[in-house]
């Protein structure tokens, strides 16, 4: 049996903007409705629905990219201001994670999720 993350439901405070902040800091395809969703598709296929939440409790989303990726993603992250941590408990501000040999940071999206994007895994 062959076992595959088809999807998730991200609950948002605004489906629009949570979905559209994502695909573009993450230079993705721009968002698709089905239903009530706007589904974000990774290049693995997996799709990140998001939906209007009236709470919206913190969620961890991690996302593996190459170097060069990493590049394009983080100088978007810095042209829009937004503060970053090379850890997850935030104790790190406007640093990048390279203890492990690559490079990682995580980023807060509008409805307070947060997000990591990584080069190595």
């Amino acid at each position: 049996m062959s076992v595959q993350l088809n999807h998730t439901i991200v609950h948002s405070r605004d489906k629009r903007e949570a979905a559209a902040f994502l695909a573009d800091v993450l230079g993705l395809p721009a968002p698709v409705a089905f239903g009530p969703f706007l589904g974000v598709q990774t290049a693995n296929e997996v799709t990140l629905d998001f939906m209007d939440a009236d709470e919206v409790t913190l969620q961890h989303y991690a996302f593996l990219i190459s170097e060069g990726e990493f590049d394009e993603i983080f100088g978007r992250i810095l042209a829009r201001k937004l503060p970053y941590w090379a850890d997850p408990g935030r104790q790190q501000p406007n640093v990048i994670y390279t203890l492990d040999g690559g490079r990682r940071i995580y980023f807060m999206d509008p409805s307070g999720h947060l997000l990591e994007i990584f080069a190595r895994p």
